[in-house]
């Protein structure tokens, strides 16, 4: 063709069109795949700003060119198919839709106009010259470089996406996992709660695609709120102690050891190198325990007569009331297996009165711990209750 026209067929002249006609007409690369050209704008789309429709419309396009390659050594890459012919191909697609999709791969520079002085599309042969009038397909060979690396830029930018989006959803279910551990351990906390809502709200935004930004954002919270959870977590497990020398490694000595005797009915305490605990310290006599505390006697098969049958019965009845193995062996090393009973019998005769067991009788075990607390207080509380 000797003249190679800008316009199109009762169209104005844009800036956009004369960019894109300036680089149609720049050097073409050597023999591109154009169903590899349209694989990497597939993965470039939303740069271009097409959506997967317009690209459908393009790949109609490109099955009218007989040839596999554009490129240099190749024929004009310009089709001319009519509007029906398109439609009919795209299985029924209306003309007007058509029309506006072939739009925006004009206006994303992706294919050229290269319209007729009557506005048609056809081809010709003069002088042995073949002259089409129709679709440009040029550009995807002369852009074929600028799409590859920015589909590859895209890719891996999914990847990273990907990845971040992994790590957030494995971060949000550790911390789900361990607020409902943290829970069951130190239910009086009030960090659980705002931890918890910010497990779900997480998971709640991760059913929507979210960027890179977002992503990060969220896992800068998650992670601030792990940190947290782990500090709360690591202290009292370093003072949580087990009366099983199997299951710790060092072996912890009470000096004051504790008998039971059956036929008494109060706890014989014999001083050892270190001072032994104070009478206030005691048990009051199981007798009065028994008197006021009728509740957890019926969770017994047989009466109970000796202070071994009440502390085998608190340690069947501790986890039916909620408390935590690790929290009433942390109970008994520190009050003594006497008090603990004592204090347990004493919850539950007014188990409705308390929200958290477990809870409520590790802060007791802190409390005898600073040597600020006697069961004897709580069993005359309930005697003057029942009064």
């Amino acid at each position: 063709m000797e003249y190679t026209p800008v316009s199109s067929f009762r169209r104005p002249i844009t800036a956009v069109q004369l960019k894109r006609a300036a680089q149609a007409d720049g050097p073409l690369a050597d023999a591109v795949s154009k169903w590899d050209a349209l694989r990497k704008l597939t993965i470039a789309r939303k740069h271009f700003g097409l959506s997967d429709r317009n690209l459908t419309v393009l790949q109609a396009l490109l099955s009218f060119h007989p040839e596999t390659e554009l490129g240099r050594d190749n024929p004009p890459a310009i089709v001319f198919p009519s509007n029906k012919a398109i439609c009919e191909r795209l299985n029924g697609m209306p003309c007007s839709t058509m029309r506006r999709h072939v739009a925006s791969l004009v206006d994303a520079g992706v294919i050229l106009r290269r319209d007729s002085p009557n506005g048609k599309r056809y081809a010709r042969r003069g002088a042995g010259t073949k002259i089409a009038f129709g679709f440009d397909l040029t550009p995807l060979a002369t852009r074929f470089h600028e799409i590859s690396d920015i589909a590859h830029r895209l890719t891996v930018l999914e990847a990273r996406r990907t990845r971040l989006r992994d790590t957030v959803s494995l971060m949000r279910r550790d911390l789900a996992g361990f607020v409902d551990f943290g829970i069951s351990m130190m239910p009086d906390l009030p960090q659980w709660d705002q931890i918890s809502d910010l497990a779900r709200l997480t998971a709640r935004e991760l059913r929507r695609s979210l960027s890179i930004q977002e992503l990060t954002t969220i896992k800068a919270r998650l992670q601030a709120a792990l940190n947290e959870v782990t500090a709360c977590l690591d202290a009292p497990q370093s003072n949580e102690l087990s009366t099983s020398d199997a299951e710790i490694e060092h072996h912890h000595q009470n000096s004051n050891i504790e008998y039971m005797d059956k036929n008494e009915t109060e706890i014989s305490v014999v001083e050892g190198p270190i001072a032994a605990e104070k009478p206030d310290h005691q048990p009051p006599p199981l007798s009065l325990v028994l008197e006021v505390c009728k509740e957890i006697q019926t969770f017994s098969q047989s009466s109970v007569r000796h202070w071994d049958d009440l502390v085998r019965l608190s340690d069947t009845v501790s986890p039916m009331m909620g408390v935590t193995t690790s929290v009433w062996k942390e109970a008994q090393y520190t009050m003594g297996k006497a008090q603990a009973a004592t204090a347990l019998a004493a919850m539950l005769q007014r188990f409705a009165e308390i929200q958290s067991p477990s809870a409520y009788i590790k802060s007791l075990s802190q409390k005898a711990s600073q040597g600020a607390f006697t069961c004897g207080a709580m069993i005359r509380a309930l005697q003057a209750k029942s009064l």
